[in-house]
């Protein structure tokens, strides 16, 4: 919201971001709607939401209220119901300027801090930081492990073997050694391969895996006037190693199942993609990745994401970080009903304290 200003009526006019004017009331109904149906999931209808907001209107009243959050894109109506739901626009209206986020209670915080292990190893203090998220939230806990523990590429050899069949050697900073047969469309020859070889350890030497599969990505979706065939088949094949090498434990999550508590999730083919999402991390990563330069908590309600699996979901992060460097990201995914005013100080407790044992000599 950005301005206000007073209606005819008496009634205080707020303009929204997109342009159009709520009430004051409406505000109040829909912060009254959003409370309901995150507690209960159910489509709200006209008396329960005069009951919940505490204001003696008649139903005709309320039912224009609902009629203009449903105009404004704020609240849909569900076939199946004559109730409304919140929309991703409404959601962020509330979160945005109508959430109020207390501070956690401090014996739930020493209970939390309690679950690090003092002098613990980091992936042990990671792994805890995500049942830490998802026990007490009761959704999906996720934390991205440091990137310094991220492998990181070293060196790649292509070597010839027999027709189209191509060796792929990739080497990580730790010693750690990927191999992979690679089909090419056509034959390269032995000092052609070499070439190749050289040229892409001089680009991404030095650089983490996830790194180098986002500018091997880049550089593939371009045309490069400049970059002859060879080069072109290369990188591919260098994507195609990488894919394979890249570390499953970049991001731990924990609690996937607590999701199934969720009648809106619990659709068979939505939670396989879910689960598919959860298995293959790569989709969450990206995301986690877009978050890792932000300040404070950042919240991506539904469509927000930009991936279609999570478009039912939100996902609550933040940075974790210490000596000012940051570490890496954390967080938690569950519906987009999650009750945001609890979910925040969570997820913002968790990253102080895996910072608070991570700095710990």
């Amino acid at each position: 919201m950005a301005n206000s200003s007073q209606s005819h009526t008496g009634d205080t006019k707020f303009t929204l971001s997109g342009g159009g004017q709520i009430s004051e009331r409406a505000l109040h109904f829909l912060k009254a709607l959003i409370e309901r149906h995150i507690r209960d999931g159910q489509p709200v209808g006209s008396r329960t939401l005069a009951r919940d907001a505490g204001l003696d209107l008649s139903p005709a009243t309320v039912r224009n209220v609902m009629s203009d959050l449903e105009e404004l894109g704020l609240v849909a109506s569900p076939h199946t119901s004559a109730g409304r739901i919140p929309t991703v626009s409404g959601y962020r209206l509330f979160v945005d300027s109508l959430l109020t986020v207390s501070p956690m209670d401090h014996s739930l915080v020493d209970k939390m801090r309690s679950g690090f292990e003092p002098g613990g190893e980091s992936k042990a203090l990671i792994e805890s930081a995500s049942r830490l998220l998802s026990g007490v939230t009761h959704l999906a806990g996720l934390v991205m492990v440091p990137r310094h523990e991220r492998e990181v590429f070293h060196q790649i050899e292509l070597l010839k073997l027999s027709g189209t069949r191509v060796l792929a050697i990739l080497v990580t900073a730790d010693g750690e050694v990927h191999n992979r047969i690679i089909h090419t469309e056509q034959e390269c020859s032995a000092s052609h391969l070499q070439q190749a070889s050289n040229y892409l350890t001089e680009m991404f030497s030095g650089l983490d895996m996830r790194e180098v599969r986002r500018r091997l990505l880049e550089d593939l979706k371009q045309t490069h006037q400049h970059m002859d065939a060879l080069m072109m088949r290369a990188m591919e094949m260098a994507q195609r190693v990488v894919e394979g090498a890249e570390h499953e434990d970049d991001v731990l999550i924990a609690g996937q199942t607590n999701l199934l508590e969720f009648e809106e999730l619990a659709n068979m083919e939505r939670l396989k993609s879910l689960f598919q999402a959860f298995t293959e991390k790569r989709q969450i990563l990206d995301l986690l990745d877009r978050c890792i330069e932000a300040d404070g908590v950042q919240i991506f309600i539904g469509q927000e994401s930009g991936f279609e699996l999570l478009d039912d979901c939100s996902l609550v992060t933040t940075t974790y970080r210490v000596e000012d460097q940051i570490l890496g990201v954390l967080g938690v995914i569950g519906p987009t009903r999650m009750d945001y005013q609890r979910v925040i100080p969570v997820v913002d407790v968790t990253a102080k304290l895996l910072a608070a044992a991570l700095r710990r000599p």
